[in-house]
């Protein structure tokens, strides 16, 4: 079985990460598996993890006033899964759930802020790779929603 290490080594969210970067992250990942139909987290609790997935596929929703729960995005594999555990408050955005089998590296989120506020070239990396998540996450969001009330 491969090591938390061999897994996030070869995703691409880290992709160029340094290999002592990787290899002190690796001490806070474990590997987790998610059924179909599993809710990973709910809008508006606390974020405290991460995901790396690895195969399979997630959706993400938010609750939208007058319309119930709205599918946001689609992750798959290659993805990352959660950014709301970096920035305070710690509060999920979105919600998330396994729309297939789902095998991801689940990672500890304060363990790995702490991580980030030792090393600031470790906390610079990861930041600027959430930092995107969070660009591409608030596109999808403003799509979505043009979507739905964009057209009378």
């Amino acid at each position: 079985m491969n090591t938390a290490l061999d897994l996030i080594s070869s995703h691409p969210f880290l992709n160029g990460l340094a290999p002592d970067a990787l290899a002190r992250l690796s001490t806070w990942a474990r590997r987790v598996q998610f059924h179909v139909g599993t809710c990973i987290f709910a809008e508006g609790g606390e974020a405290d993890r991460f995901w790396l997935i690895l195969e399979g596929h997630v959706k993400l929703d938010a609750h939208v006033p007058g319309r119930g729960s709205v599918v946001i995005e689609s992750l798959g594999s290659g993805a990352v899964l959660g950014w709301s555990w970096m920035f305070s408050p710690h509060v999920w955005q979105f919600g998330a759930t396994a729309v297939e089998p789902t095998v991801t590296v689940e990672f500890d989120g304060a363990a790995v802020r702490r991580l980030c506020d030792d090393d600031s070239t470790v906390g610079y990396a990861l930041t600027s790779r959430f930092m995107q998540v969070v660009v591409d996450r608030l596109q999808a969001t403003r799509i979505r929603l043009l979507d739905l009330y964009g057209s009378p």
